[in-house]
């Protein structure tokens, strides 16, 4: 039998990149082995439990490797210490036995997430926060008709969750308190930066500003107003630059002396400028077609490619994590 305290999770593939059609239940251990494929590092000393493929296993212990000689493992163990810490069953109970945190982490998809959890609605006990990795999902559906739906929550990661500490804590309408405050504790243990939904809406926090982005980015684009390489560099070159430290509202804050002095100096402009937004695009034809073109002259879409870019990205995120640790506001 395993210790207790062991956090779970139930994925299919790797995230953020899944790449296997086999539902698989992992468990990851506390507090030293945050493991790199998934979106819950978790701390701890106690041993844990993993059910997966060998190639998933495998590219696990890769990761992890590289990760600890280009300096950026998390916790305290080295990452073959890390993973002695992780074992294999067979049987989706027995793999969720003494779990106190389950993270499910299959695909996008609804029915099969309802599946999974009304499977495990009837083998866990009162004492197990049943958690969904759902970037977009509500709550009240994923989790609808389940007995231990107080203990249900959406724990939304970011990719790379590795790199990338944030996630979104949305409840369902019947989500007990203490579950939203167990999983909160235990984010920020783990070194994430989680944030409170306090009340379920579609695309959550994230996703709502994301997809605002998206859209006046491809209308701009749409207009012939800006090319697609200079929109990129006004997010990555402009905003970007500032987001990384401080939000949108803060922004507002120190551009101004303040909140009410920027709405005072700002308020006409930004509602005249927001009145000229065009409708939802398509996302399809000729624009998208454009936008292709121009981003496979900068990375090819072959897989080679990509992933190399994706390593650069995922090593950019590496090092301004880093310097955001060092740079403690005043």
């Amino acid at each position: 039998m395993r210790p207790s305290h062991t956090q779970g999770l139930v994925l299919c593939g790797r995230i953020p990149s899944p790449s296997h059609s086999k539902c698989d239940s992992l468990h990851v251990p506390t507090p030293d082995a945050p493991s790199i494929p998934l979106p819950l590092p978790t701390p701890g000393n106690h041993r844990s439990s993993l059910h997966v493929h060998d190639l998933l296993l495998f590219c696990t212990r890769k990761e992890m490797k590289l990760l600890e000689q280009s300096g950026a493992l998390k916790g305290s163990l080295g990452a073959e210490e890390q993973l002695a810490l992780i074992s294999g069953c067979s049987d989706l109970r027995e793999a969720v036995e003494g779990t106190v945190h389950i993270q499910e982490c299959v695909p996008e998809n609804l029915e099969l997430k309802q599946q999974l959890f009304a499977q495990l609605d009837q083998i866990v006990d009162g004492n197990v926060v049943l958690s969904s990795s759902s970037s977009c999902l509500l709550p009240s559906k994923l989790f609808a008709g389940l007995v231990h739906v107080r203990q249900c929550l959406v724990a939304h990661p970011v990719n790379p969750p590795y790199h990338v500490p944030l996630v979104e804590l949305v409840p369902h309408p019947e989500t007990a308190p203490a579950t939203m405050d167990r999983t909160y504790a235990l984010m920020r243990q783990i070194g994430q930066s989680p944030v409170r939904i306090l009340k379920e809406v579609d695309g959550f926090a994230l996703n709502r500003l994301q997809y605002a982005l998206i859209g006046e980015a491809w209308r701009l684009v749409e207009a012939g107003i800006v090319s697609p390489g200079d929109l990129d560099l006004v997010m990555s070159d402009g905003l970007g630059l500032r987001y990384a430290f401080i939000g949108p509202l803060e922004t507002m804050h120190l551009n101004a002396e303040g909140i009410l002095s920027y709405c005072d100096r700002y308020r006409e402009g930004m509602k005249r400028v927001l009145k000229t937004f065009g409708p939802i695009p398509e996302f399809s034809g000729a624009v998208a077609e454009k936008v292709h073109q121009a981003m496979c002259v900068k990375v090819p879409d072959d897989p080679e490619h990509l992933a190399a870019r994706r390593e650069w990205r995922d090593g950019c995120l590496m090092r301004l994590a880093k310097l955001k640790g060092q740079v403690q506001p005043p």
